[in-house]
């Protein structure tokens, strides 16, 4: 048997356990009437008409959570689109932040009253088109904010295909500016080409003088050559033509390099040696500091291959996100939609038809006292105007009375 101090131990042990289990019970039921709550406001509920029905609680928690994601997922998607359009600046971080509190706000509060806004009352076509806007604005409003986040989902794919594009769009500004080179300097080119061949025919016809004065030197007979042995008159004859051919050869090079050297300059002044195709670290650089709208457009690009046709997989995948967006933007209003009428919409409609009879009769009221106010202004206006007229008469019957 237990002694009566370890029975009172073991007593006193239950209770703190009982006690510390009732404290985290009544903790956790604080908690969650904290959420509750703060999700029935997202929803755009009358909290103090939806508590009195413990039924439709849940599904007014279900649509003000719904609201408060989606807010901050467009709250992410805008602060990551302005992150880019200030991207480089030493601000980029804070504004971006600002930015997607803002947009995460605009777009809280237009689903807020998006939702609270749809009637109950009607049939259900009824509250189909009154829903109708708010649908395509929700649809508006979720390709809005799935833009920026598919930018960042496709964000290797993007650098790549920018990368790509300013390697290309390098390559026609090369082509441009030597198309116009060429254009602008089509003569001085032709005779720097004619000079070239000139010289190369030059030096080829050297080249084999020099080879036939050997011939004829060294006593070699060819069709060329005398046969005969030694510098003679021959070869003087030869060593003659030789001379003339490197004569020339010297001016034709030495006109040559001042054509070359002319239009170097003109090269240089028209911006044509200063432009080179991009390295890998300039690419990777141009694609760090690309901006929302290059990105945006290198995004749409990928859905279609080198050759023009459609990539299918990546459109798809492109399609998939924006369109989970969308639905995920219009879901709470579908969600409204496809809910039953509850106890609570008729509680908030016999609200609204008291409020809006409430809002007559103190219509009528004022009606009322405002013709009560102007019947005793016109009385006393009336009555101050025969007095008026009274008076006016008596002096004059005086006045007649004296003269």
């Amino acid at each position: 048997m237990l002694s009566d101090s370890e029975i009172f131990i073991q007593s006193l042990f239950t209770c703190n356990n009982n006690r510390l289990r009732a404290f985290n019970k009544a903790t956790y039921g604080v908690k969650m009437r904290k959420v509750t709550r703060f999700f029935w406001f997202c929803s755009g509920a009358h909290v103090d008409t939806l508590k009195k029905y413990p039924v439709e609680h849940n599904k007014y928690v279900g649509i003000g959570a719904t609201i408060f994601f989606t807010a901050l997922f467009a709250s992410l998607s805008g602060g990551y689109a302005m992150y880019f359009v200030f991207s480089g600046s030493a601000f980029a971080v804070g504004f971006a932040i600002l930015f997607g509190l803002l947009w995460g706000t605009a777009i809280f509060n237009m689903d807020r009253y998006i939702v609270s806004s749809i009637n109950k009352q009607g049939t259900v076509n009824q509250q189909i088109l009154q829903a109708s806007p708010r649908i395509l604005l929700a649809i508006m409003i979720g390709v809005v904010i799935s833009r920026p986040l598919e930018l960042k989902i496709f964000d290797k794919e993007i650098r790549q295909k920018l990368k790509t594009s300013y390697l290309n769009g390098q390559r026609r500004k090369i082509d441009t500016l030597q198309k116009s080179y060429n254009d602008k300097y089509t003569q001085q080119i032709a005779k720097n080409s004619e000079l070239k061949k000139e010289r190369d025919s030059l030096t080829k016809d050297i080249n084999q003088s020099r080879y036939q004065l050997n011939q004829e030197v060294f006593g070699d007979k060819t069709n060329q050559t005398s046969g005969i042995k030694g510098y003679g008159t021959y070869a003087k004859q030869k060593q003659g033509v030789l001379q003339e051919k490197e004569d020339r050869l010297k001016i034709v090079q030495g006109d040559m390099d001042k054509m070359d050297s002319y239009l170097t300059q003109r090269k240089q002044l028209d911006g044509l040696n200063s432009v080179t195709l991009f390295n890998d670290h300039q690419l990777d650089s141009l694609a760090n500091v690309a901006g929302f709208a290059d990105r945006n457009w290198a995004l749409g690009q990928l859905a279609f291959k080198d050759d023009g046709t459609k990539d299918l997989d990546t459109y798809l995948a492109e399609s998939f996100i924006a369109y989970l967006f969308i639905l995920f933007e219009c879901l709470p209003v579908f969600v409204k939609l496809m809910s039953p009428k509850g106890p609570y919409d008729v509680a908030l409609s016999r609200i609204e038809e008291a409020n809006n009879y409430y809002a007559d009769k103190d219509r009528d009221h004022e009606i009322a006292v405002t013709d009560e106010t102007y019947d005793h202004r016109l009385k006393t206006a009336i009555d101050k105007r025969k007095q008026t007229i009274t008076g006016q008469a008596e002096w004059d019957l005086g006045r007649q009375r004296y003269d």
